[in-house]
This record gives structure tokens, sequence and C-alpha cells, in this order.
């Protein structure tokens, strides 16, 4: 028994394992460092390991925190050793305390192509949010990662023009953020008196049983009485535009209950929805709410969603968008400018381009949506860019090879032997890579190959 409750030693690996998953819980889950100092948190360590003694809140702060910082840091450098290409994205934003902030994020497929992002940095960022100063911060973040700027393909940004002129001096290609630009094409879309007015009601409607549990409770009431779906109200948030699609459908679902609650209050009476913006809010849902899957969707980190954008922009015109017979005037001007909008933004010759090359090497989709006047152009690129990449790659190796003999085998360095990827069991090593005679040829080749199956 008297063992069962003996402490365990600092340095002991079983006390080492549990002081390190606290660390990362507290790191991963964003905890305040006082949680380890919280009676309810010690009790629970305590009962699950009586041997364990909880280190006090600076010893995370200053130790524990830092080290698991400094591991990861190195582990982020390592991986980053063996990238050759990568893209960017970046956004300034605000604490809570509102100080502002830079953060930058790579994207890059690793040897057994898997498609990989990391956060490199949040940086405090007080200086003014110019152009200029963005984009001197965004390559400093490159260099402190030894990332050279002539392997960054492509940065996302949203559309200020902050961010547009960071990328133009830095020289960089840029690409519009698509869920913000739907963002933007949705706001413009809904410039008009009706819609207006009709928001604002939502909004003074969900405030109004917000702030009073009253009319909370009365409304759960009238969804039983009207066997109606127990759901709150949603509240809308501005730079989210699909968070008012959202209390839009919530309104339009929930209308009787609503109707049933108000009409029994006589000073909130006028909150009522009238048959208009009954009509109003209708129309708006009917234009909006097919389009409220695709900012997730077009927003992942582990799958390439680029070469989705233009078979995405085409089935907005075709399908999604397109106008039909019960549409209300209300619907087929909303459908009609977020079309003319996207249609504008999004026809810069160097995007489309962009948006053509990433369609044409997806399988998926090739030259399916790719306009028969740009095919022969993209062929052209990619096989320059083809010719460009042998040639490197066959430098590169040459030159390994050549610092590996020249390294004798009592000079290397020693050590626990590194974990081979799956993608390392795939490269020859047995003799030194050759250029095929005509290169250019091979290239030329490829593209048609590709395209026959």
């Amino acid at each position: 028994m008297f063992e069962s409750v003996t402490p365990y030693e600092r340095n002991s690996k079983r006390h080492g394992e549990i002081t390190r998953v606290i660390t990362e819980f507290i790191a991963k889950d964003m905890m305040p460092l006082s949680t380890v100092t919280k009676s309810g948190f010690v009790t629970l360590i305590n009962t699950l390991d009586k041997r364990y003694s909880i280190p006090s809140r600076t010893y995370f702060s200053q130790t524990a925190i830092p080290e698991l910082y400094k591991k990861c840091k190195e582990k982020v450098a390592a991986e980053l050793k063996t990238v050759e290409f990568f893209a960017s994205t970046t956004d300034m934003w605000s604490s809570r305390t509102a100080e502002p902030y830079q953060s930058l994020t790579v994207h890059f497929i690793d040897e057994d192509f898997n498609l990989r992002a990391r956060c490199l940095q949040t940086t405090y960022f007080p200086d003014d949010h110019t152009g200029e100063n963005i984009a001197a911060g965004l390559r400093e973040g490159l260099a402190s990662w030894d990332l050279h700027e002539e392997n960054h393909v492509c940065i996302t940004t949203d559309n200020a023009s902050n961010m547009v002129l960071a990328a133009r001096l830095n020289e960089w290609t840029r690409l519009q953020c698509f869920g913000h630009r739907l963002h933007l094409a949705i706001e413009n879309a809904l410039k008009d008196d009706r819609v207006s007015r009709a928001t604002a009601l939502c909004r003074k409607l969900v405030g109004h049983f917000s702030h009073s549990w009253k009319k909370k409770a009365a409304l759960t009431e009238a969804q039983r009485e009207l066997k109606l779906p127990e759901h709150n109200l949603i509240t809308e948030c501005p730079t989210r535009w699909g968070s008012k699609e959202m209390m839009i459908a919530r309104v339009l679902e929930q209308a009787k209950a609503i109707s049933q609650v108000m009409s029994g209050d006589r000073y909130a009476r006028s909150l009522i929805p009238t048959w208009q913006d009954i009509d109003v809010l209708e129309s708006i849902h009917k234009a909006l709410h097919p389009l409220l899957e695709f900012t997730d969707a077009l927003s992942g980190e582990e799958y390439v969603s680029i070469s989705y954008l233009k078979p995405v922009l085409h089935l907005f015109a075709t399908s999604v968008l397109a106008e039909d017979a019960e549409d209300t005037d209300l619907t087929k001007s909303i459908k009609t400018k977020v079309l003319a909008y996207l249609d504008n933004k999004y026809g810069d010759p160097n995007i489309q381009e962009l948006l053509d090359v990433a369609c044409f090497l997806d399988p998926r989709f090739k030259i399916q949506y790719i306009s028969t006047d740009n095919i022969s152009a993209i062929k052209t690129r990619l096989k320059t860019e083809m010719v460009e990449l042998a040639q490197r790659t066959y430098h590169r190796e040459k030159r390994s090879r050549t610092e590996t003999v020249q390294m004798p085998q009592s000079a290397q360095p020693l050590g626990e032997k590194a974990k081979r990827s799956l993608g390392s069991f795939f490269k020859t090593s047995a003799a030194p890579p050759s250029l095929p005679v005509k290169l250019e040829d091979v290239a030329e080749a490829e593209p048609q190959i590709f395209l026959s199956f």
C-alpha cells in the first residue's frame, strides 16, 4: 500500500509521459495555463494516477510549452526540407483583445503524394496593414523557414486591396479565395430595399427571442403544438453569407410558431413578418440555398480544390443559378447578379489560364471545361514546364550523387536510421540519371497520352 502512493520521480518515464500529454492537451485545445491549478483538474489527474504530482503552472509556461514548441518547429522544419514546390495562404486578423496578427500557411505534396498543410506562423503585426508591410512580412515568413520564393507557385488571399497589392509587389501568382469572392458576390446581389427590410426584420426577430427566456419557452410550446421542429432561431454573422441564408431558412421554417407567439404581444406584433416579407425571404432562400455547401466544399485542406473551380462556375451558370420558370423576379435578379459578378472577377486571362491548367491536370475533368481555343496554349505551357522540371531534377540529382561520392563512408554521420517514406522506394539509386535524347518529344507526347485515357 505504501508503494502505491509513492510519487513518481520527476525524471521517471511515467511522469514524463503524463506531463507530455497534459502539455499537448493545453496546446492543442488552447486551454489556459491556469487549468493545471484548478481543483477539478487536479482531482481528475489524482483519480487517474495517484502517484503523479502535477508540475506547477510556471513549469508548463516556461519549460514544457516552449519545449513542445521547439520539437514541433523542428519536425515541421525537417518536413519542409523535402519540399520542392509549395503554395501558400495568408490572412490578417485580430484577436479578441483587438491585437493584429498575420497568419501564413504553406501547402505542398509530400514524397508519398499526400497533400499537406502547415501553419508556419501567426505573427503579431502592429505595423500599418499596407500592401508594402504585408508583402515584407510574407517574404520574411518564408525566409525564416528557408523556403525560396522561386519555388512558390501561388498564394491564395481574400480580396482586400492591401492583399492584392502585397502579392503584386512580391510578384507572386495570386488566386482569390473563392469563399470570400462568393460572399462578396452574394452581398452585392442582395443590395435591394426589399431584401434589406426583410433581413433586418429577421435580425430583430432573432434578437427578440434571444433576449427573453419567456419568449424562448413560448416558442418551444408553439412548436410542439404546431408539430414543428424544436429549433432555435439562428443569428447572422455579417462576414459569413451562409449564416444569413440559415437565419432566413429558420425563420421560414418557424414562421407559424413565431406568428403564434408574437400575436399575443401587442408591443411586438410589428415584428411578425407580413406576406410580402415572406415572399421576399422565400425568393432569397430559393436563390441562395443551393449555394450553401459550395463554400465549405471548396475550402478543404486535405484535397485539391482549385481544379474544381471551373467546373463549379460552369455548374452555377448551367444549373444551380440557371433561371427557372417558377422563379420570382427577385430570385432571377439575385441569380443573374451573382453570376455576372463571378464572371467579371474570374475573367482575368491570367486567372483563367491558371484554372485551365489545374482543370487540364485533373483526370476527372481534363479538357471538358476548357475553351477549344485555349487547349493548344495549355499544352505548350505544360510541355515547357515538364522540360524545365526534368532538367532541374536531373541536375539536382546529379549534384547530390556527386556530393555523396565525395563523402567517404567513414565520414557519413552515424545514428538511428531514418524511417523511409513509401515514395523513396521508387527512387532509382543504382545508376546516375540521364536526360532523354529528345526530352522535348517526350514532353510533347505526354499530354496526348494523358488525354487518351
